[in-house]
């Protein structure tokens, strides 16, 4: 094993244990090399404890100088390896598990049939993860919330948050006529991962723009959990559109505040521009792509 392609598993992980398995070998193999190659160098290159891998100043240096090279050199070979009839390999994606449901089911099926080569791996995650970092391929995210230097694909349309809830829970408790009468309502909250705050509900009527903070007896990390309380009766749900469509057309679920419900940029399939090149990840951002209809 290369003993810097040892170093670069280690600093991005920042775990032996991810590493070793992201390389082939056990992590005492893996310790051994790494501290081989500081001996070779004559500094250390990782601060190590018994419950974490950090890098030292002069780790951070060879990573940051090391790092492009070999992103450029497995690039290359992902391209010369690509140079077949059909595309074949494993595309790894992040995502939340509306974008799955929404989105990817629907066009995933077909798509593993046209290319039986491919292999499609998806990590559900609301957060904000760091593709480059955790070698992901790619991830999905609001328009406005793609970092500039990422290319961003355009996979859905515009669309609006709706307040919700079911006709029972209407009945038992009167209808907010304003995003502010929420406060007195048991709503049901998103937080995003266990570092961030619940997402505070936002709302427009003209030019003025606000946030309503709303609480509640339930609080998930999933749209999916928010909506399934909400058909349960449980509270106001503020939910994207599309997973709730079906449910107000059928008369389970009703919207209010209509009105003052802000419109967001569509999802956008996010990737790093050494991404570009690889016949697998193109046939699958192409079948992805948002077509208007």
């Amino acid at each position: 094993m290369d003993d810097l392609q040892a170093f670069l598993s280690v600093a991005r992980q920042l775990s032996f244990t991810r590493a070793a398995a992201d390389v082939g070998v056990t992590p005492s193999a893996l310790s051994h090399t790494i501290k081989a190659l500081e001996e070779k160098l004559g500094y250390r290159l990782l601060t190590r404890t018994t419950r974490s891998v950090s890098l030292t100043e002069e780790g951070e240096k060879l990573l940051n100088a090391i790092g492009p090279l070999y992103e450029q050199i497995h690039y290359e070979l992902e391209k010369m390896s690509a140079l077949r009839d059909k595309p074949a390999g494993t595309i790894r994606l992040t995502c939340s598990d509306d974008v799955v449901q929404y989105l990817i089911r629907p066009v995933l099926t077909r798509f593993l049939e046209t290319y039986p080569d491919i292999q499609i791996e998806i990590s559900i995650d609301y957060g904000f993860t760091d593709i480059v970092r955790e070698r992901i391929d790619a991830g999905v995210r609001l328009g406005e919330s793609v970092d500039k230097d990422m290319i961003a694909v355009r996979i859905s349309r515009d669309w609006r948050l709706s307040v919700v809830a079911t006709p029972a829970y209407f009945l038992r408790n009167p209808a907010p006529e304003t995003p502010h009468d929420l406060i007195q309502h048991n709503c049901i909250n998103i937080r995003h991962s266990a570092s961030s705050g619940i997402y505070a509900w936002e709302f427009e009527k003209g030019d003025r723009r606000f946030t309503v903070k709303t609480s509640g007896q339930f609080t998930a990390n999933s749209t999916i959990h928010q909506l399934n309380a909400a058909l349960d009766g449980i509270g106001i749900a503020y939910l994207p559109e599309h997973l709730v469509e079906r449910h107000l057309a059928s008369g389970a679920l009703i919207e209010i505040l209509a009105d003052w419900s802000p419109t967001f940029q569509g999802f956008h399939l996010y990737y790093p521009h050494r991404r570009q090149g690889s016949p697998a990840f193109m046939a699958f951002v192409e079948a992805l792509r948002y077509r208007e209809k």
